[in-house]
């Protein structure tokens, strides 16, 4: 880029993959209601994967690969809208979900959890402890 307002303000589309060392974090939130479904990490190819095949792809940090959410479970994330924030250095899917949940874990019905984040910290608690918010 050849200046901060142009990054900043600019219509090109130039992701900081090297700021993180290949990664940038994606915030996937579900564009009916708002709700924040899972953080993921994406790097240009899962980007590119994303953008090409309209379903939101990420890399797995843990298993060093890429991966399209719902290649198994069947609860795929189709992307309706990509944001980037100012720097270019983060990145917001707004998706719908096709399938019964969002997060990787069961609920207490076996079932997918709508989203990763069901737990919250419980602010009474003399030490600091979660408890299951929505499920």
């Amino acid at each position: 880029m050849d200046s901060i307002r142009e990054l900043e303000e600019g219509s090109r589309f130039a992701p900081d993959f090297e700021k993180r060392g290949g990664l940038l974090p994606c915030v996937v939130q579900e564009v009916q209601g708002g709700e924040v479904l899972m953080l993921a990490y994406v790097n240009r190819a899962a980007v590119e994967l994303s953008i090409s095949s309209g379903y939101a792809s990420f890399y797995s940090t843990s298993r060093k690969a890429l991966w399209t959410k719902g290649e198994s479970s069947g609860n795929r994330l189709e992307i309706k809208n990509i944001l980037v924030d100012c720097d270019q250095d983060a990145l917001l899917y707004q998706v719908e979900l096709e399938g019964a949940g969002a997060c990787h874990t069961l609920n207490e019905a076996d079932m997918p959890r709508h989203s990763c984040f069901y737990r919250e910290l419980d602010p009474t608690a003399a030490e600091p402890k979660l408890r299951h918010g929505n499920p």
